[in-house]
Parts: C-alpha cells; sequence; structure tokens
C-alpha cells in the first residue's frame, strides 16, 4: 500500500486468505518457507503465527492509510484442522483482533456472519456418542474497527451527502444487528477450478452492505485483498470510489467489470432495495404504526426525517479510462418507477404535517462521475 497516501482512505472492506485453513496453505508458504516447514514438521502453532505475521504488516498499513474517523471492516473465519492427529481451533479472528489493537486502531462490536449450511452431519468426531464430539463451525466474524474518533461532517455540503447516503430505517435495524442470519455463502462461478482455491471471494451482499454502513457517497473504499473485485462492485452500486489491490495478476482475467449485464444487474439490485422499502411501508401503513413522514426524492413515506433526503443513484454506464481504471457514471435523477403518485396509491399518512407533500420534480443535471479502483 505505498502508493497511497497516509490519511486518503474513508472504508477498508476486506476478506484475506484464512490462515490455517488447507485452501490457503499454498499463498501463505510461497512467503514464508518457514510455514511449509512447521505444517509439516507437526508445528501447527508456529505456522498460525507465521501466517498472521505475513498479514500484520497490511492491518498496520490499513491504519496509515484511513482517515481518522474511517473504519476497517474484516471478514475473516477461524479455522478447526487436524495435524498429526491432533483436532483444534485456530482463532483468526481473535489473532487480528489482537493486533488492530495494538496497530492503534479502536476496536468496535463486531458482526456474527452465520453461513448457513446444507450440510446434513452438524457435527466432527464420534458421532453420536459422548464425548469427543467437536461442534461445527458455521459462522465467520466481521470485524469492525475504527481509527481514532467518531468522523465529523462539518460543511453544509458533507451533511447534505450524509443526509443523501442515509439508508432505510428497516434496513438500519438489520444492518446494525450483531448477528447476520439472512446472507448466505455464495459459491463462486469461476471456470478455473485452481483459481477457485486461491480466491476468498465474499457475497456481494456482505460488502454492499458494510459500504453503505460506514461510507458516504463519493468516499474511498480500499480492499487490500482484492480478488475478485467484490469490494468494488459494491463501491460501484454504493456510488462510492474504490481502489483494489491484489498480487495475484490472474485475477484480473477473471472480472470484466465493463459490462452492460453488470450495469443492468447493479441497477436491478438498487431497484430491489427500493422495492422491499415500499413493500415495507405499505405494510406497515396497513397496522397500528404507519409512517410519518414523506421522502423528498421519491415521494414514498419514511419512518424518519433523516431518511427523506436518501437517493440511490442508478448507474448508467461503465467505462474503462485505463488497464487499472474504470470509471462509473450515474444518473442524478431518481429512477422514475420509484417517483410515482404514492399519494394516490398508497392511504394518506397525515395530510396536516407539511414535511409530507409529494417531492417537486427535480431537474436532470446530467450523470456525475466517479473513479473506481
Amino acid at each position: 500500500m505505498q502508493m497511497l497516501p497516509s490519511a486518503s482512505v474513508d472504508l477498508i472492506v476486506t476478506s484475506p486468505p484464512y490462515p490455517m485453513i488447507r485452501m490457503w496453505d499454498g499463498v501463505f508458504c510461497q512467503q514464508d518457507p518457514r510455514i511449509t516447514d512447521a505444517l509439516a514438521e507437526g508445528r501447527p502453532r508456529e505456522a498460525f503465527e507465521f501466517m498472521h505475521c505475513l498479514l500484520d504488516p497490511v492491518w498496520d498499513e490499513a491504519f496509515r492509510v484511513l482517515k481518522p474517523g474511517g473504519f476497517a471492516c474484516i471478514n475473516i473465519g477461524d479455522a478447526t484442522r487436524s495435524i498429526d492427529g491432533d483436532f483444534a481451533l485456530y482463532p483468526n479472528h481473535a489473532r487480528i483482533l489482537q493486533h488492530l489493537s495494538q496497530a492503534g486502531f479502536t476496536l468496535l462490536p463486531d458482526i456474527l456472519w452465520r453461513k448457513q449450511t446444507n450440510a446434513p452431519n452438524k457435527f466432527m468426531g464420534s458421532g453420536m456418542l459422548p464425548a469427543g464430539a467437536y461442534v461445527t463451525l458455521e459462522h465467520e466474524y466481521i470485524l469492525i474497527a475504527r481509527k481514532g474518533p467518531k468522523r465529523v461532517f462539518q460543511t453544509e455540503g458533507e451533511k447534505q451527502n450524509r443526509r443523501a447516503s442515509a439508508m432505510f430505517w428497516e434496513e438500519r435495524n438489520r444492518f446494525f444487528s450483531d448477528i447476520w442470519t439472512d446472507i448466505k455463502g455464495t459459491s463462486q462461478a469461476l471456470a478455473n477450478s485452481e483459481f477457485r482455491k486461491r480466491s476468498a471471494a465474499f457475497p456481494l451482499k456482505v460488502a454492499y452492505r458494510l459500504v453503505n454502513m460506514y461510507s458516504v457517497r463519493g468516499d474511498l473504499v480500499l480492499d487490500p485483498f482484492w480478488g475478485t473485485g467484490t469490494t468494488s462492485v459494491a463501491a460501484m452500486a454504493a456510488a462510492r470510489n474504490s481502489i483494489g489491490l491484489e498480487i495475484d495478476a490472474e485475477m484480473e482475467s477473471h472480472l470484466d467489470v465493463c459490462t452492460q449485464s453488470l450495469c443492468d444487474r447493479l441497477n436491478h439490485y438498487i431497484e430491489g432495495r427500493l422495492a422491499r422499502h415500499i413493500a415495507f411501508v405499505t405494510e406497515r401503513m396497513a397496522g397500528d404504526a404507519p409512517p410519518k413522514h414523506r421522502s423528498t426524492v421519491y415521494g414514498f413515506p419514511v419512518v424518519t426525517a433523516q431518511e427523506k433526503a436518501l437517493i440511490l443513484n442508478p448507474l448508467i454506464r461503465l467505462k474503462r479510462s485505463s488497464r487499472a481504471e474504470v470509471n462509473v457514471e450515474y444518473d442524478a435523477v431518481p429512477q422514475e418507477a420509484f417517483c410515482q403518485d404514492w399519494e394516490a396509491i398508497l392511504p394518506p399518512i397525515d395530510p396536516e404535517r407539511p414535511d409530507q407533500a409529494a417531492p417537486a420534480k427535480r431537474p436532470k443535471t446530467g450523470p456525475a462521475q466517479m473513479e473506481l479502483f
């Protein structure tokens, strides 16, 4: 990360190779032959520490490049492994937290991502007989750390951009739970099986959610373990800039971001958020707690005043400006399908409240452009 200036990045979202998971042994062993020897000679605890010593400098650099108030979100799973007949847990999340604290980060409550498994056997060891079985790991951690005190939005422009970057009330309640059960692990459709063994991609939903939780529109998001580019794709969907770093040159050939199909897929993804909100407020208005505010962008009801300026800009096109740079154009006008006469479609929420008037039509100011990875 030496090419990145200090205090230049707003958010880090990443998933590194997991120490002591067999599929990543080669990645670590190539960089430190002591790991190869330790594994071969039955010294797993030493191998575990050597692997993390390769990751530690990345977390040090993460602290350097983050702006004050910036966040690092690290998706990591613990490992279980049997070496020389000795089955044991290798707590990757605890080892990384220890180093993040030493590097100067403020540690915040983490997220337990429960990756539901379809495996019929939920145990390892001695079957139905006590007491030699081991529980199956069906979760991973998303570690959350901040550099310094809370971020401050000082100018009116910064405050307006923050309001435009808001989440819906019902999303906030789901996103900021410490246990995520609504996102499953996804398989990667990569033709090269050897390449798949080196890829640690996490679901787009995880990256997209974290980008929306811990950054605002136009922020710079970094993934120091870029892989197949999931974090950058999430940044595109959220109207953020991004940079990805990757030591494996083959990774680039497995992601072509300059495709209309990707642009269409991300727009469909964004529209899904809006459609789910419409379904939510429709149900809420039929119940005992109707929303008390109306979006000034789309016109539909929202629960809090903080959501009124929220806008999810649709993507127009992706254009590669160089081998290492892609520009994304966004439409400044909200999606027409979600700017209907909601007062006529949905039940009235409170006609006497002046802040619930239908939004004025926003003039089209042209596409916004952002540079991505």
